[in-house]
């Protein structure tokens, strides 16, 4: 079969033909049709996460949409390394395969997947959304916080704050109040601040490095000793850095609880529950993602394309 191969870690997978994966019992043979090229399938394949391999030559990819040999649509993952899900053909766990509705279409379940669970788990489980709250979404103009606000509103969040650097993106979004990151870090400030005044419930963090620093630091002005506000503040991703400075005064000062969401945070039982629910959503378009489409031959030369408010996929 053909497929995209990683034979540098930090080097773009070249297509190429790689040995069919043989299913294994209680495995189940998938002919690939779309694959989302989503930021964690990047940063394993440069070996800078957590789940990752060092031992080369693997396909990349985590998560499809494909066809099963009875002819059933299925979103799936979890294939055996050095398999993964960029290739014609894929063996995955039967109970890791989930029919899609018959109104999703292959390029959306695989585009709308990763980030979707990511954004529902995090806003419902890990920061325990309340309807009638205020929620900041930092990293919004991406691809998961453009479903972060979707899924907020969902929820029943009040007031959703968008903070991000392509604020263009956010031109038909559903929200209250806009920080553009592209300013100078005395209005990115002044802008955190004034919200953290009003009162912010919820952060969902998909940025870290420097934005979450300032966001730390409007957080402690904003301090009041006669009306202390409770903010949950769930971590996602660094796509701005990798790590912070917080000095202790910052907790000191604010009544904060700070936690992660991802795979060792959220559970697998929670992770599959949420996966029929979300393609619910999807497929009766309240919630839903930009997708931009390449052939899996060309993975080479899309792989370090930016993206832009969506999400790639590549189709066999």
């Amino acid at each position: 079969m053909q497929a995209a191969v990683v034979h540098t870690l930090g080097q773009s997978p070249t297509y190429q033909s790689f040995s069919d994966p043989v299913p294994e019992k209680d495995e189940a043979l998938i002919k690939v049709r779309a694959i989302g090229l989503h930021p964690i399938v990047k940063a394993l394949a440069r070996g800078e996460h957590y789940l990752g391999t060092s031992e080369v030559p693997f396909i990349p990819g985590l998560d499809g949409a494909g066809v099963l040999e009875d002819g059933r649509r299925v979103y799936f993952g979890f294939v055996r390394k050095p398999w993964g899900t960029m290739a014609e053909i894929a063996a995955a766990p039967q109970k890791m395969c989930f029919n899609l509705p018959d109104n999703l279409d292959f390029q959306q379940a695989a585009a709308i997947a990763n980030p979707g669970m990511s954004a529902w788990l995090t806003l419902k489980d890990r920061g325990v959304l309340v309807a009638g709250e205020t929620v900041l979404v930092l990293g919004a103009t991406g691809v998961a916080g453009h479903l972060a606000i979707q899924a907020a509103r969902l929820l029943g969040a009040k007031r959703v704050i968008a903070a991000g650097r392509n604020v263009d993106s956010l031109s038909q979004a559903d929200v209250d109040q806009i920080i553009p990151l592209g300013e100078s870090e005395d209005s990115i400030r002044e802008a955190f601040i004034a919200e953290a005044r009003s009162g912010i419930d919820l952060i969902i963090d998909y940025l870290w490095g420097r934005p979450a620093e300032l966001l730390l630091e409007a957080l402690a002005k904003g301090f009041n000793a006669r009306s202390t506000h409770r903010t949950r503040w769930v971590e996602v991703g660094e796509s701005a850095g990798k790590s912070i400075t917080l000095p202790g005064a910052t907790l000191r000062s604010v009544d904060l609880t700070m936690m992660g969401s991802g795979f060792g945070s959220a559970s697998l039982d929670r992770v599959l529950a949420a996966i029929p629910t979300l393609f619910s959503m999807a497929a009766a378009g309240t919630l839903k993602v930009n997708v931009e489409a390449f052939p899996l031959a060309e993975v080479e030369s899309v792989w370090n394309k930016v993206e832009k408010g969506r999400r790639i996929v590549f189709t066999t």
